[in-house]
């Protein structure tokens, strides 16, 4: 079916993608959340030139070509784009077969379990471990992500002794029966975080992310070299030689694309499938509430070498005030540590009218 219409949704923070075809079928996809407004313009610019007036069984072939189109522009703001138009696409199609997207990329109905990811660093290490406990206990969280370092931090950490200090608190807080991973967000150098991570293994701490900057791939292999405990990383790449080379030379132990980041779903898909092949779980990075989350249960169900957990932001509207009142109703739910999403046709999810009146709207049509 051919599309028509390609209309933007956005604030700085977040902006939604509605995509409609010749027959007034619709599909609600996203661009990749920080800059949103930015994205929505080169979306307008440079994938719906190239995507209206194509079948929406083109988009195997769209998410080739427009990068092909646009060879002269091969960072992350057109990913990031192209990401909106193939999940408004996906959208469509699973309201056309009557079907969850997760059914139609092979997966099945079913719980996931979850992770709790803290995002941020300026919390003391009391505070951060009393309410991983209290999460634990009301939610049934039995895994949390917490930041150590400084984010970019060139071996520094957020003030003095915070590292140090926040993992024996919070393994002390939630207990040892519960998993502990950790993120550095591109703090250190290969020597620094290797004896960092010797502090975490003593703790139990099983996955360490990103612990050098991010674009040094040589220094984060030397890091997993090093260690027992999971490296992990890739969340900020959409690239897919750069990840052929990753994976190639097994930079690290788990792979984390972000669906938005890397370009939507097939792109993902086929980053977890380089995964898999080379016997690397996949579990994608998705840190905020908006539709990325939704679309990461829907792709973890459909994979063979999902890793352990699903990341689950905790931060609520006051971390990321533009979640506030995104949809009509939540399109899942978070009981016993086990995410369980919709299985309504497509995404599962409207997004809510009153936001849609606030956001600047821009849309491009064929004539």
């Amino acid at each position: 079916m051919k599309i028509t219409t390609l209309e933007t949704f956005c604030t700085q923070d977040v902006g939604f993608v509605r995509l409609t075809t010749e027959d007034g079928q619709q599909g609600w996809g996203q661009v990749s959340t920080y800059n949103a407004d930015i994205t929505a313009q080169v979306l307008h610019r440079q994938i719906a030139p190239w995507a209206l007036g194509r079948d929406t069984d083109d988009l195997e072939a769209l998410v080739t070509e427009i990068p092909e189109r646009e060879h002269k522009f091969p960072g992350s703001y057109l990913r990031r784009a192209l990401a909106g138009l193939d999940t408004a696409v996906w959208d469509w199609r699973g309201k056309r077969a009557g079907l969850p997207v997760t059914s139609l990329l092979g997966g099945s109905p079913g719980p996931i379990r979850a992770y709790g990811s803290s995002m941020v660093r300026d919390i003391t290490p009391k505070d951060e471990a009393t309410r991983l406990a209290r999460l634990r206990d009301s939610h049934g969280f039995d895994a949390f992500k917490f930041r150590i370092g400084k984010e970019c931090g060139h071996d520094a950490d957020e003030w003095p002794g915070r590292t140090d200090a926040i993992v024996p608190t919070v393994r002390r807080a939630v207990g040892d029966d519960v998993a502990l991973l950790v993120d550095a967000n591109s703090c250190y150098s290969p020597a620094r975080a290797i004896e960092v991570a010797r502090m975490l293994e003593q703790h139990g701490i099983e996955h360490f992310e990103e612990p050098c900057p991010y674009w040094r791939i040589e220094d984060t292999k030397t890091v997993t070299d090093a260690l027992d405990l999971d490296v992990t990383g890739g969340e900020q790449d959409c690239d897919l030689q750069h990840w052929t080379r990753m994976i190639a030379m097994r930079a690290v132990d788990v792979i984390q694309p972000d669906i938005l980041y890397v370009g939507g779903m097939l792109r993902a898909l086929r980053v977890a499938q380089m995964g898999a092949d080379a016997g690397l779980p996949c579990t994608p990075h998705c840190a905020n509430l908006s539709m990325v989350t939704l679309f990461t249960m829907h792709l973890l169900r459909a994979l063979p070498n999902a890793g352990k957990y699903l990341e689950f932001s905790i931060e609520g509207d006051d971390v990321y005030p533009w979640q506030r009142d995104l949809f009509v109703s939540c399109p899942y739910t978070i009981e016993d540590g086990q995410a369980r999403v919709t299985d309504a046709p497509g995404w599962g999810v409207d997004i809510h009218p009153d936001w849609l009146a606030r956001a600047t709207y821009q849309v491009s049509a064929l004539p």
